[in-house]
């Protein structure tokens, strides 16, 4: 309904409650009920998983339309950054949030910062997702509660044109509430675990799960050492409790994202169960590290299985984990991603060492030769040093080109001597252009940063109390954030307002009428900021 149809509907409702609801405005439960559109976590859940089952429709049509996320850590984080989006390009249209378990466990978590090793407490992520949106919700409240109050002043003014223009625009109002990729690690347990959890990440309003295929109680950072795989049958079990967990709750387009750690994990926890050489069991075998054994010399406790008629002993280390033979990451990736979306999930996500496009779209061509509309999610991590990974790919294919890169030491590119070299402005260039040309070459539909936040809150914390200590003072503050704030049309600026001032200073006007004791009056020191 627009606007003034909702006006209408509403005063049909309060005039047949008669006398008893005069004091009720039909115009202003209007603007209550367009401010509060989503009621509940599934409400939004569904919305958002349509947005992106139309965005990944889009992207199957012209990989050009690749959508992104950043991290956030924080509900107010990931408001500022769907309000910044907004201002700087009109639309939120394929702009996402990521919620990383990294995140909540280094900031989120009863026991102060942690390791990502599935420690937190599993109920903060979910409750980082309802706090998310309900930032969110409170960002279409604020710019809506704008809205309105440009309306009123057109209407004080007598001015028709600008009232329909107005009216046009909160017709036409794009919702800050879009879709959040949520990190559910490994499930954080079995498959019930999994689908408990899933079932409290959706009812928040996560419409996309990302899950990975380590072990629950060796859960390991993607970026560290030490990780831990499971056979395919045990992740498709937990694919398929997510799966259940949208159903259940009517989420029939939630999104499932799976992810392989395989590249970096070299250990698994236990041997597939396999019926007939050449199942999943048995190919998921294929690649332990064994050596042939004599009959003869079966050891205490051995631990044996056939392959091709030979009698196999897989490598055991003292923690009980079976080693993988060195060499076969990619290719335990490749039948990672395959077995996942032959089972249900979505998306794929392989995490890397380094960003290196041919690196991943060398293992996503073999995996689109069988599932041809095989779209991934790619981890543009914090945990790459871009610098250093771009600069060296540079040096690397100018050698190969027969160039002269004498004047460049591989082993210390990242240093400022090299900054204002063509090798590092074409480094540049391809970090600019990677996520654009990796979308096209590796059919990645989504690029998402895990940590951006964490660090933009540690440089610029860094910065203001460099600056504030030191010699500068209060100038620290004034130049370094408040003249920048206003020079760069920083809601914020106005903290009170971004808070919910106005939007409260609204509801005393609708409960109090003439009565009200408002906040946002003449002696209001936000008023120094409306030039």
């Amino acid at each position: 309904m627009t606007y003034q149809q909702t006006i209408g509907t509403m005063s049909e409702t309060i005039a047949a409650k008669g006398a008893a609801w005069e004091g009720i405005s039909p115009e202003a439960v209007a603007r209550m009920r367009l401010q509060n559109r989503f009621q509940t976590g599934l409400d939004i859940a569904r919305h958002t998983a349509k947005v992106m089952r139309q965005d990944m429709a889009a992207f199957d049509a012209d990989p050009s339309r690749y959508t992104q996320s950043l991290g956030c850590w924080h509900g107010f984080i990931a408001q500022q950054k769907m309000i910044a989006i907004k201002k700087h390009f009109g639309t939120t249209k394929g702009r996402y949030i990521y919620l990383s378990g990294w995140m909540v466990a280094a900031m989120r978590s009863e026991f102060g910062p942690l390791p990502d090793q599935s420690m937190h407490e599993k109920t903060s992520v979910p409750a980082l997702i309802e706090e998310i949106y309900t930032f969110l919700r409170q960002a279409d409240a604020r710019e809506l509660g704008l809205l309105f109050r440009e309306l009123d002043a057109a209407r004080e003014a007598g001015d028709l044109a600008k009232q329909k223009e107005v009216q046009t625009r909160i017709d036409n109002f794009e919702t800050h509430v879009v879709p959040i990729i949520a990190d559910i690690d490994a499930g954080f347990g079995n498959a019930e675990a999994t689908y408990l959890l899933a079932k409290k990440m959706i009812e928040a309003g996560a419409c996309a799960l990302q899950i990975e295929n380590q072990v629950s109680d060796e859960k390991q950072c993607g970026h560290q050492d030490g990780k831990v795989t499971v056979p395919h049958e045990d992740f498709v079990q937990k694919i398929r409790a997510l799966r259940y967990a949208f159903m259940e709750l009517g989420v029939e387009d939630g999104v499932i994202v799976a992810r392989t750690d395989s590249l970096g994990a070299g250990l698994t926890k236990q041997i597939a169960y396999s019926k007939e050489p050449g199942d999943i069991g048995d190919q998921y075998n294929s690649f332990l590290d064994c050596d042939e054994v004599d009959p003869a010399q079966i050891g205490n406790g051995d631990v044996l299985i056939t392959r091709n008629g030979k009698l196999l002993r897989p490598k055991r280390l003292p923690s009980n984990l079976y080693q993988f033979r060195p060499g076969t990451g990619a290719d335990r990736c490749v039948l990672d991603c395959i077995n996942a979306l032959n089972n249900g999930a979505d998306l794929i996500w392989i995490e890397t060492e380094k960003p290196h496009i041919e690196q991943i779209a060398s293992m996503v061509d073999r995996v689109r030769e069988v599932i041809p509309n095989a779209k991934l999610a790619y981890n543009n991590s914090p945990s790459f040093n871009w610098t250093l990974n771009f600069r060296q790919q540079v040096f690397d294919a100018w050698k190969e080109q027969g160039r002269d890169v004498s004047a460049f030491d591989r082993a210390r590119l990242m240093s400022a001597d090299y900054d204002a070299s063509d090798l590092a402005a074409e480094a540049d260039e391809r970090i600019r252009t990677f996520q654009r040309d990796a979308a096209r070459r590796a059919n990645i539909f989504h690029h998402l940063i895990t940590l951006p936040t964490y660090h933009t809150a540690a440089l610029s914390t860094d910065n203001l109390a460099r600056e504030y200590f030191g010699e500068q003072g209060m100038l620290g503050y004034v130049a370094g954030v408040q003249r920048k704030e206003i020079r760069q049309a920083i809601a914020c600026v106005k903290h009170q307002n971004m808070a919910g001032s106005d939007i409260g200073d609204d509801h005393k006007e609708y409960f109090a009428g003439d009565a009200a004791l408002k906040a946002g009056g003449a002696h209001n020191t936000m008023n120094q900021f409306a030039a």
